[in-house]
């Protein structure tokens, strides 16, 4: 979504970063520049002039002319207000104070209202509520049968006592909802309302009547985040129509500017809460403004990427990972499976590698990226017996043939997977005597030639390199970038990053 502002904020970066001490002439030119980059993203033109406003502001006050590095220190301002521009801080749902929580999505048609709910029912459903999904969208054709099919994938009950395609009245259904959501101890009513094409009085007055016949605790916007500066035009209008409360961006994993979504929060007011960026149920999540701002910076977002890996890896999993750590035992290919399926489950390999910092540079390798390596992987693995899984050395020439067979895969194929997960095997094994941990370890001779720089080694204890995803080697080195590691934003001198191997994952070419 913010690609090309991401570049034109980076390339002007790079400019301020060789110079020592800014003059005005300098900060002029940097505003000037950032103008031009918000603009071109679609950013609303009162929302840039506060900001670039605040950005010379405090760009010209203390701290940044009594710096030592003061270039960071206007990166550091931008990342401050593009996250004050964003909303702060992450809110959350208001709770009713007795059950059940009402939330009515609102919006245009077209904007992913139906799948949008669907998808908060599925996220709070994670978290423990009872959802109760209300169908009074009874105008678009087939709205009330995609809701229906929505739910049934996100395991959440449907209230839909109207067929739709233009029959029955939606505000009755909607007032309907809540005695049902009560009689069966649903403690969240999520109601999906009709949208049209553009503002009109009939949705308006629509969408106004269902709002005071269920008393809603919150009103939500959906907002299409590829529409550009009309959507926010758009909930300026509903707001002061239906009294939003809050915002949820969908499609934030188009190609369109994204200026929607760094204007609506600060034109209308209201909060941005929640952000879909995919197609798939689980592609959606709370907004945190920080980590957005991050992201649009090029700065990586880590803590969302280690969430999504906390909600992958289930406690069974990690506490028997950790014991064969712990316990020295063999990592072994049913492990390696294990590990790829979970990975799987946080997403497409392109969107976790994309939060790291500093991986913006490389946006043009991680287009070529396919996750159809890992289902060859998969593959392979489950065409082997499970004792083939548990000892890999039985797995002769002839073995590897018929697995080859089995699993539709070349030889070459199963050649370089087994050769792969033998070295990280080894470095399983190295991760264990570089924590410490107590493994079955072989004799060694006299640790004295190892202080002392003889034949058991130097005493210089080497860096383990870590496996990488899926087995794969990795050889990415970011200190290779243009300045270093001190050349990306908001990670400091010196810091370690990891290493990959992208070419692994390149994409097939036509003869497969």
């Amino acid at each position: 979504m913010f690609d090309s502002l991401s570049d034109r904020l980076s390339g002007i970066f790079s400019k301020l970063r060789g110079k020592g001490r800014l003059t005005d002439a300098d900060i002029d030119t940097t505003a000037r520049e950032i103008r031009r980059a918000l603009l071109e993203a679609d950013v609303a033109l009162p929302v840039v002039k506060g900001f670039i406003a605040r950005l010379k502001e405090r760009a010209r006050g203390a701290e940044v002319s009594q710096a030592l590095n003061p270039a960071q220190q206007v990166i550091k301002i931008v990342h401050e207000e593009l996250v004050a521009v964003l909303g702060g801080e992450a809110r959350r749902l208001n709770f009713a104070k007795h059950p059940p929580t009402v939330i009515m999505l609102a919006g245009l048609q077209g904007s992913g209202k139906t799948t949008l709910a669907g998808k908060l029912a599925r996220h709070l459903r994670a978290q423990g509520h009872q959802p109760l999904l209300v169908a009074a969208d009874l105008q678009r054709p087939n709205a009330v049968n995609q809701l229906q099919v929505l739910g049934e994938r996100a395991g959440v009950e449907v209230f839909a006592p109207e067929p739709g395609n233009g029959v029955g009245d939606p505000v009755a259904v909607a007032r309907d909802s809540i005695e049902h959501a009560r009689r069966h101890l649903r403690d969240i009513v999520i109601v999906d309302t009709a949208g049209r094409l553009g503002i009109d009085a009939e949705m308006m007055q629509q969408a106004a009547d269902i709002r005071d016949a269920i008393s809603p605790d919150e009103v939500l916007f959906v907002i299409d985040a590829m529409v550009g500066q009309d959507a926010v035009a758009t909930a300026e209008a509903f707001r002061d129509g239906v009294g939003i409360t809050g915002v949820v961006l969908s499609k934030l994993d188009g190609d369109s500017r994204g200026g929607a979504a760094l204007s609506v929060r600060e034109v209308t007011g209201c909060p941005i809460l929640y952000a879909s960026t995919g197609e798939k149920l689980e592609d959606f999540d709370v907004f945190h403004p920080d980590r957005m701002a991050s992201r649009i910076l090029g700065m990586g977002d880590v803590l969302t990427l280690i969430e999504q890996a906390e909600a992958a890896f289930d406690e069974e999993q990690k506490e028997r990972m950790a014991a064969k750590l712990v316990g020295g035992d063999v990592f072994t290919l049913e492990d390696f499976l294990d590990q790829i399926t979970t990975l799987r489950r946080m997403g497409p390999i392109t969107n976790m590698l994309a939060m790291l910092p500093g991986m913006s540079q490389y946006k043009d390798a991680l287009a070529e990226l396919d996750d159809r390596h890992f289902d060859k992987i998969v593959a392979i693995i489950r065409g082997m017996t499970p004792a083939e899984r548990q000892n890999p050395k039985i797995i002769n020439a002839s073995r590897r043939l018929r697995i080859a067979n089995g699993s539709g895969v070349s030889v070459t194929d199963v050649n370089q997977l087994m050769n792969r997960f033998a070295e990280a095997q080894k470095q399983m094994k190295q991760m264990t005597s570089l924590f410490g941990l107590p493994g079955r370890r072989k004799a060694t001779k006299s640790p004295k030639n190892k202080r002392k720089g003889g034949k058991g080694g130097s005493g210089a204890r080497r860096p383990v390199p870590m496996g990488g995803v899926g087995g794969l080697p990795t050889k990415f080195d970011p200190s290779a970038l243009p300045g270093g590691l001190d050349g990306i934003p908001g990670l400091a001198p010196g810091a370690p990053m990891p290493r990959f191997d992208l070419s692994k994952l390149r994409r097939r070419d036509k003869n497969g």
